[in-house]
C-alpha cells in the first residue's frame, strides 16, 4: 500500500533531512561539514602558540568557541599566528551558526510532532528527533499490518541464533536503519533514567542475559509499544 504524503510528513522529512544532512531519512546520509570543521578547529587549537593554547585549554567547548569568535589579529603578530587566529575565528563563527540552525530545526520538529501526535513526546526517552523519525517511518495507520511487521521494518525483530541445546537470538541488521537508530536512542535513555527499565534489566541480568541481549529485547518492546500508540492515536 503506497504511503500517503500529507503536509506534515513533507515538513518532517525536510526538517529531519536538514538536521541529519540528507533530504530524506531513507537516503544515504551525507557527511555534514560541521564534524569535519569542528575537528579542524580543535586541531588548530592544539597547534596554537603556547600563550593562546593556555587561554583556551581550560575552557569548555562552547566557551572556547566564544573566545575564538572574539580573537583579534594584529599586524605586529607573526604572519603564521595572524592566519591561525583568523581561521580559528572563522571556524568558530561557522560552528556557532550551525548550532543555532540545528536548535531552530529541533524546535520546528517539536512543533510539528506536537501538532500531529503529541502523545509521542510524552513517552519516556522520546524526543523531537526520535518522534519525527517514528512518524516518518510509520507514515500512516495501516501501512504496517501488525506490530510484528513494524518491528521487522525497524530491524528489531529477533533472528534465530540457536545452536545445539542453546536457544538464543541475535540482532537484526536489516530494516530501516534510521528508525532503528531512533529506537536505539530511546532505549539508551531509558536504560539510564527510566525506573521501570532498570527493574526489567535487573530481572534479565539475574536470568543470565547479557546487556546486548537485554537491549535487543527492549528495542523490540519499544517498537511494539510505540507502534500501538501511533495506531491508536492516529486521527487520519
Amino acid at each position: 500500500m503506497p504511503c500517503r504524503r500529507n503536509d506534515w510528513r513533507s515538513h518532517a522529512r525536510t526538517a529531519a533531512g536538514r538536521h541529519c544532512g540528507s533530504c530524506s531519512p531513507h537516503e544515504p546520509r551525507q557527511p555534514r561539514p560541521e564534524p569535519r570543521q569542528s575537528t579542524r578547529w580543535k586541531a588548530l587549537i592544539l597547534g596554537a602558540p603556547d600563550d593562546l593554547r593556555r587561554q583556551l585549554r581550560s575552557l569548555s567547548t562552547p566557551r572556547q568557541a566564544s573566545r575564538c569568535r572574539s580573537l583579534r589579529v594584529h599586524p605586529s603578530q607573526p604572519i603564521a599566528e595572524q592566519v591561525l587566529r583568523a581561521e580559528l575565528r572563522r571556524l568558530a563563527t561557522h560552528i556557532g551558526a550551525w548550532d543555532t540552525e540545528l536548535r531552530a530545526n529541533k524546535a520546528q520538529l517539536r512543533q510539528l510532532v506536537a501538532q500531529t501526535m503529541p502523545a509521542l513526546l510524552e513517552q519516556p526517552g522520546v524526543g523531537p528527533m526520535s518522534a519525527a523519525q517514528l512518524l516518518v517511518s510509520w507514515s500512516h495507520k495501516g501501512r504496517c499490518r501488525s506490530e510484528a511487521a513494524f518491528a521487522a521494518l525497524a530491524g528489531t525483530s529477533p533472528l534465530q541464533a540457536s545452536s545445539g541445546t542453546i536457544t538464543r537470538h541475535r540482532l537484526n541488521r536489516f530494516g530501516d536503519r534510521e528508525l532503528n537508530r531512533a529506537l536505539h536512542v530511546i532505549i539508551n535513555w531509558r536504560m539510564l533514567h527510566h525506573t521501570t527499565t532498570h527493574d526489567y534489566m535487573a530481572r534479565r541480568r539475574a536470568g543470565q542475559k547479557t546487556d546486548p541481549e537485554i537491549r535487543r529485547c527492549l528495542k523490540r518492546y519499544a517498537a511494539r509499544q510505540l507502534f500501538r500508540l501511533m495506531e491508536t492515536t492516529a486521527t487520519t
